[in-house]
Formats: structure tokens, C-alpha cells, sequence
């Protein structure tokens, strides 16, 4: 009788064999040589088919997020090499290769030697954004290196007269494919740095990894990291991918871009100048306007603190004193006149011609003394009555007293 220790389900046996190709290092990134078979193109952008040679095959994969890396078109019957993951689909308990990238077998030697050098050179730091120069914002000669039959001097030709007819374009007519490439390319980038180019463009059109192999080789590499003019690298269409890409100050997807990355378009530029205009026209009439307020104000200072200015003031503080005492006497004279009225009116009520007008009469003597009792007017005396229009000489004949 056969002893059961332990039963497992169907799914946890193929997670666990999933486990175990997860932690496999191999098995998360190599390559596989053999020849494609049922290969189908499915409508969501996958590609199935199957690897295989005279001693196996295995089913593999592509999703459509990787046939980015995929140049050409998969069909039956090619000899390639896969690159990517074997992994477990565990629904199906199946293991498939998930390819990431797929060349056909001639391009194999190449690629491992192009990831070799990069590796090397990236290990020399010759990828580092601290070495990236900056493109120039504004240049006057553009430097080319590539064909001068092919398409990718025309557009760039193309792009930087439209965006700039005044920039100067300087080419080198470059071997860019095949024997003498490589010293073509060298020696273009060295004679455009002699001339002083503002900045240059190194690149061809689009082609197959063995026509853009030149880009991958060790020493047009080095011309590009050593050149002292900001490099644009433009090589192939934007899926290609060659050395001089990361060693370049800048990278443009194709020869066009590059033209656009290095040339600014001149409306741009009359656009920032006219901006650039109007702001300093502000600028000067806000410091006009100031430096005005500044001089009106020194001015006023300067007449304040001059003699002829100290003098007007002098005589406007005289004219204000004069003017303060003479209106001080009249309120003086005012004053002194209403009391001398007021006086005035009780002078005349004490006064005896006052008296006199009023009817009364004032009477003396001879000798002018006031007779003032009955006793003083003696019979037969001449006395004097003093009346408001003048005076009455009369006799006493007689007297009463009261």
C-alpha cells in the first residue's frame, strides 16, 4: 500500500514550478538560436510562434510592447535569435519563452559585440550626463557628417533652411556604410571641429544593423566623446539604436529632429527679440520717469536751499510779519477806540455843558466861583448864569431859601 503525505492542488504544483524558473537567474535573460515556425501575428499585436531545431522547439511569445525591438518581419522558415524570459503560464502549466528582442542568426555576432563595447564604454564613464555639453541656443554654422546622396542631408538640409535661412551649413560628405566608414566618419567629425562649427550633426538614414554598424564601432565613439562641438547624433529611425546614441551630447530619433533639435526656429527668435524690445522700451521710459521725478525733485531742493530762493523766502515771512502787525495795530486801534467811546460816553454824562443841554444852567460869582447856597447870592451882587448857548449877567434882588 502506497503512503500519502502530502497532496497538492494542480495550480499550487505550477506556482511552485513558476517559483522555480522566477528564481533561476539563466532563465530571466538569454538567448536562444533555432528556426521560426507557426509564427502568427495576432489582432491584439502579439506574435506567437515556435523555436525550434533538430533536437526540440519551444513555444515563445512577443507582446506587442516589445515589437519595438523587432526591425523586421517574423515569418516561417528564418533562422534567429530570441532574447528574453522562459517563464511558466500557470493557468495551462506550460513554459514559454517571452521574447523581448528577436534578430535574425547573421545579426548575432553583431549585437553581442555592440553590447560588449557598451558595457565597456559605459564602464569608462563615456555614457555620463556630466559630460554632455549643452546645444547651443542660437547658432550661426551647423556642422553635418553623413551622406551627400542620401536622404538624411536633405532633410536636414530641408528643416534648418526653414526654420533659419541665415544659418551657415557646413557638410562633410561622409563614407557612412561598408569599408572606410569608420575613418570617413572619424575624420569628418575631426575637420568640422577645426572650422568651429557651433554644433554638429553625425548620423545617415534608416538601414539594417549591418548597414549602421559604423556608428557602433569603438573609435567613432571616441571622436564623438572627445570632440569639443556638442554632438547631435541621428542615426537610422527612432527604433534604432547605435553607440555613438549614448555617447552624444544629444540624441534625435532621425536626421530631421536633429535639424530641429539644432537649428531654432527664427520666428521664435524675432519673437523673443520683439518681446526683448518692447521690454527694455518699458524699461527706459520707467527709468525716464524716474530719473525725471528725481531731477523735479533735486530742482525744488536746489531752489529751496539758493540764496534768491532764501531771499523770496525771507521776504514772504517779512510781507506774513507785516501783515500779522498790521493787522494787529488795526485790532489795537479797534479796541482802544471802542473803550475811548465807552469813556467818552461817561465823560459826557458827567460833564456839565452835558448838563446844561438838558435844560440846567451853572452860576458863579464875578469872580468865577460856583454859587452853590442862597447865601452866596447876596442883594444887589452881580452874578453870572452860565445856560447851553452862553452866559446871562443878572442882579441878585432878592433871595429865598428853601
Amino acid at each position: 500500500m502506497i503512503e500519502i503525505r502530502s497532496v497538492y492542488t494542480v495550480g499550487q504544483l505550477n506556482s511552485y514550478i513558476k517559483n522555480m524558473f522566477t528564481q533561476d537567474y539563466l532563465l530571466q535573460s538569454l538567448f536562444v538560436k533555432g528556426e521560426v515556425s507557426n509564427c502568427k501575428y495576432h489582432s491584439s499585436g502579439h506574435i506567437y510562434f515556435t523555436l525550434k531545431d533538430s533536437k526540440g522547439a519551444i513555444n515563445c511569445v512577443m507582446f506587442a510592447g516589445n515589437r519595438s525591438g523587432l526591425s523586421f518581419r517574423l515569418a516561417d522558415g528564418q533562422q534567429v535569435i530570441v532574447g528574453g524570459t522562459v517563464d511558466v503560464f500557470e493557468r495551462d502549466g506550460k513554459y514559454q519563452l517571452y521574447a523581448k528582442q528577436i534578430l535574425l542568426e547573421g545579426n548575432g555576432q553583431l549585437y553581442e559585440r555592440y553590447e560588449q563595447l557598451k558595457r565597456e564604454l559605459e564602464e569608462m564613464g563615456m555614457f555620463a550626463e556630466q559630460y554632455k555639453r549643452p546645444i547651443p541656443k542660437h547658432i550661426r554654422t551647423l556642422g553635418v557628417v553623413t551622406s551627400p546622396t542620401g536622404a538624411a542631408v536633405r532633410d536636414i538640409i530641408q528643416v534648418s533652411r526653414r526654420r533659419d535661412p541665415y544659418v551657415q551649413i557646413i557638410l562633410y560628405p561622409a563614407i557612412v556604410q561598408g569599408d572606410g566608414a569608420v575613418p570617413s566618419v572619424v575624420n569628418g567629425i575631426r575637420a568640422l571641429e577645426r572650422l568651429g562649427v557651433d554644433v554638429m550633426i553625425v548620423g545617415r538614414g534608416g538601414g539594417s544593423i549591418e548597414d549602421l554598424w559604423a556608428f557602433n564601432e569603438r573609435e567613432v565613439a571616441e571622436a564623438v566623446f572627445q570632440c569639443s562641438v556638442p554632438v547631435i547624433s541621428a542615426v537610422g529611425h527612432e527604433t534604432d539604436t547605435t553607440i555613438i546614441d549614448f555617447v552624444a551630447d544629444l540624441r534625435a530619433p532621425t536626421p530631421s529632429a536633429a535639424a530641429e533639435l539644432a537649428v531654432r526656429d527664427i520666428r521664435d527668435i524675432l519673437g523673443e527679440l520683439e518681446a526683448a524690445r518692447t521690454r527694455l522700451g518699458e524699461a527706459m521710459q520707467y527709468r525716464l520717469e524716474r530719473e525725471w521725478a528725481a531731477l523735479e525733485r533735486m530742482e525744488l531742493i536746489l531752489k529751496a536751499k539758493s540764496p534768491a530762493g532764501r531771499v523770496r523766502e525771507m521776504r514772504m515771512r517779512t510781507v506774513s510779519a507785516e501783515d500779522r502787525l498790521q493787522n494787529g495795530m488795526h485790532r489795537i486801534l479797534e479796541l482802544r477806540r471802542h473803550e475811548f467811546e465807552v469813556c467818552l460816553q461817561r465823560l459826557k454824562g458827567l460833564s456839565p455843558l452835558e448838563k446844561l443841554s438838558s435844560g440846567y444852567s451853572y452860576v458863579t460869582d464875578e469872580n468865577g466861583s460856583n454859587i452853590r447856597s442862597v447865601e452866596q447870592a447876596e442883594p444887589g451882587r452881580t452874578i453870572r448864569i452860565r445856560v447851553s448857548d452862553g452866559n446871562i449877567k443878572a442882579a441878585v434882588k432878592s433871595r429865598e431859601r428853601i
